[in-house]
């Protein structure tokens, strides 16, 4: 199971208690103030790595605690300062404290933010030492490390994202690019977490279906459309295998494109491509009257198949050269 989503709690340490201790010299029994101070509790930390399926291990045990501060000793020793809690999260996750509404994004490979304090250590009895308190028994307790709840959300972040209508042949496109494992099935929803592949080092997210009304939350949908704002080119596939009509493909197009503007507006300002999938299903006379409509889109078109090679060579050598040309 891919989990892009989930809320843990997360505690800080407990600052250590300061103490009182005496000198004990030799001829002098008490020779002064010598607790030390406690240690600060550890924080928590929240860091972005590059594994997407991180999440996973914490649906058992979603509860994180740093370590605690130890007590100061005698002889004006310091506690030892708790160990930090570093809790390692995908690159492009959002991290929401559930009590303040305060959101931090990690969008780097290592990126570390510090989202819980650790206590301070208490003062031993030393620090209250003075000309008028030669022999102080004052000291004081660490203070409580701060904990929370918060919600982690994952936006795969990639070059390329494929979109469009479940079961058009986004997975198997991914399959032959890139040589992932995408499963495929004849059957709508067959991919229900995204899917992610290596195209000659750049990354191509396969998106599971978009349905009308995701924007609104049907199905899976604000699942799935979280998934697409990170990816700078937006591959729009469109299958050949249906009976609609040349004007019936245009308004599926104008479906997805919809549901992307309730979602986030900014999504219709990526670039993006329409590949027109399953080209070996439709005869060159129906693909032509299909490609003259599409045009009106002002996009760029391509036409490929699974089961043809020149064709996903030729998309092949297409998108590295767009992808190539919106790096630079």
């Amino acid at each position: 199971m891919f989990v892009d989503e989930i809320t843990i709690y997360a505690k800080a340490g407990k600052g250590g208690n300061g103490v009182v201790r005496w000198l004990h010299l030799r001829g002098k029994e008490f020779s002064g103030p010598s607790g030390g101070n406690g240690g600060n509790g550890g924080s928590v930390y929240v860091q972005a790595i590059r594994d997407l399926n991180i999440l996973n291990q914490y649906i058992q045990n979603k509860e994180f605690y740093a370590e605690d501060g130890q007590e100061g000793m005698k002889n004006s020793k310091f506690g030892k300062n708790g160990n930090d809690k570093i809790i390692n999260i995908p690159i492009g996750s959002i991290v929401t404290d559930l009590q303040t509404g305060k959101k931090i994004q990690l969008l780097k490979d290592g990126e570390t933010v510090l989202i819980l304090e650790g206590g301070r250590g208490g003062l031993g009895n030393e620090m209250f030492k003075n000309s008028r308190n030669t022999t102080p028994k004052e000291w004081t307790p660490g203070t409580k490390g701060i904990q929370g709840e918060f919600f982690i959300e994952l936006e795969i972040i990639g070059d390329a994202g494929f979109i469009g209508f479940p079961n058009i042949g986004k997975s198997t496109l991914l399959n032959e690019l890139t040589h992932a494992r995408a499963k495929v099935k004849n059957y709508p929803f067959t991919t229900l977490d995204p899917n992610l592949g290596d195209f000659y080092g750049y990354i191509l997210a396969d998106i599971p279906g978009v349905i009308e009304g995701a924007a609104k939350g049907k199905g899976l949908g604000h699942k799935f459309l979280r998934h697409i704002r990170r990816n700078r080119l937006l591959i729009h596939c469109i299958s050949l295998e249906s009976e609609n009509s040349p004007d019936e493909m245009v308004q599926k197009y104008k479906t997805i494109r919809d549901e992307l503007e309730q979602y986030d507006k900014t999504l219709l300002e990526k670039p993006e491509i329409i590949v027109l999938t399953k080209s070996d299903l439709v005869d060159e006379k129906e693909l032509k009257k299909i490609i003259t409509k599409l045009k009106k889109m002002n996009k760029e078109i391509v036409v490929t198949s699974a089961y043809d090679d020149e064709t996903i060579k030729e998309f092949s050598d297409f998108l590295i050269k767009k992808l190539e040309t919106k790096k630079s």
